[in-house]
């Protein structure tokens, strides 16, 4: 029996003196040691455990046997591995420059909504959060929507398929609802988002896109509030020289309603080839207005003792008109070309 095992000793130790003599690399030297010592197939963990078979006052010969195998493998792997890191240490030049790793940053989308939110936190207004999958009733009905009104129809929302009146929010609006029905006044906050419409990619349009949505709701609010705030956030995040201008519009959750427009940063209104503002002078930027006393009503608030304002703008939107980018979907194809102009 340890005549036999001796045999088989000298031939491994052949054998791996063969393969050790080509080893040349990092790599090399691990694959070696893994076919030598690996738990499940070593070749010296399978001597070990062969020793269970061997006569009892056979094992301690058989014993010794493997364990000088074992020493004697090491040993030569000890040595390859110290002569390989030595070449390789010889090898490296240090007088060469660096390699220069790229650095990565937050994607120009979130750095825009994170300005947003620090101008709006200055001001006191929290962050409220809501889902992304909305029921009919906090999309449309208890922000006053028509039950004909063009935005329910399946052309222009995502209804989710096998669940009754259930869709992907239109906008950021129902966390409005959902925080004043949980929530006493006075209610100061905004609600940053992911939103979701059928539109076709161009442009200025993708299905899925961003929006913040401010709300304050209190005693004695007036739209001179509204235009103040606007005014200071606007200014905070475009510049002191930019001016505001309201523009009567309508949206159900609102009354009185306005569009915001800013004047043009680039040329002020006095290029007529801007690219900007196209020669009005004019961009717009936001939609606002006072809350219509029949939502303060669907979320429990009355409407003559509390009044508020509320105003939206998409954040892609923004990030357009600020770095003047002239298409939309460019946010969203991942050139690093494009995105590390921002970092």
């Amino acid at each position: 029996m340890i005549d036999g095992l001796k045999e088989q000793v000298d031939r491994i130790i052949e054998t791996f003196v063969a393969e050790s003599g080509s080893i040349q690399t990092v790599d090399n030297l691990r694959s070696l040691k893994e076919k030598y010592f690996s738990r499940k197939k070593g070749i010296i963990t399978d001597f070990y455990a062969s020793l269970k078979d061997i006569p009892v006052p056979d094992k301690p010969a058989a014993g010794k046997l493997i364990n000088e195998l074992k020493t004697r493998i090491e040993e030569k792997l000890a040595v390859q591995e110290k002569e390989i890191l030595s070449r390789a240490e010889r090898a490296s030049d240090f007088t060469l420059p660096g390699i220069d790793l790229p650095i990565g940053h937050a994607h120009l989308l979130s750095r825009i909504r994170e300005q947003i939110e620090d101008i709006f936190l200055d001001m006191g207004y929290e962050i409220a959060y809501g889902p992304e999958i909305e029921s009919e009733y906090y999309n449309f009905t208890a922000l006053n929507f028509l039950e004909n009104h063009p935005a329910r129809d399946e052309q222009d929302t995502f209804f989710i398929k096998d669940f009754a009146n259930t869709i992907l929010r239109t906008h950021t609006s129902p966390v409005q609802v959902r925080y004043m029905q949980t929530h006493k006044p006075p209610i100061k906050i905004i609600s940053p988002g992911k939103v979701f419409r059928k539109d076709e990619p161009d442009a200025t349009h993708t299905p899925v896109f961003h929006q913040v949505e401010g709300l304050l709701v209190d005693k004695g609010i007036t739209f001179s509030h509204l235009k103040g705030t606007l005014e200071l956030f606007i200014k905070s995040f475009f510049g002191k020289d930019v001016n505001l201008r309201f523009r009567p519009s309508f949206f159900p959750f609102t009354e009185p309603s306005a569009e915001v427009d800013i004047s043009c940063f680039l040329c002020f209104g006095k290029d007529p080839q801007c690219r900007i503002c196209k020669g009005s002078g004019w961009l717009e930027i936001l939609g606002s207005g006072m809350v219509h006393p029949q939502v303060l009503l669907n979320c429990g608030i009355m409407p003559d003792i509390y009044s508020g304002f509320a105003f939206g703008m998409g954040i892609e939107r923004i990030a357009l008109l600020k770095h003047e980018v002239i298409d939309l979907r460019m946010f969203y194809e991942n050139d690093l070309r494009f995105n590390s102009q921002f970092g």
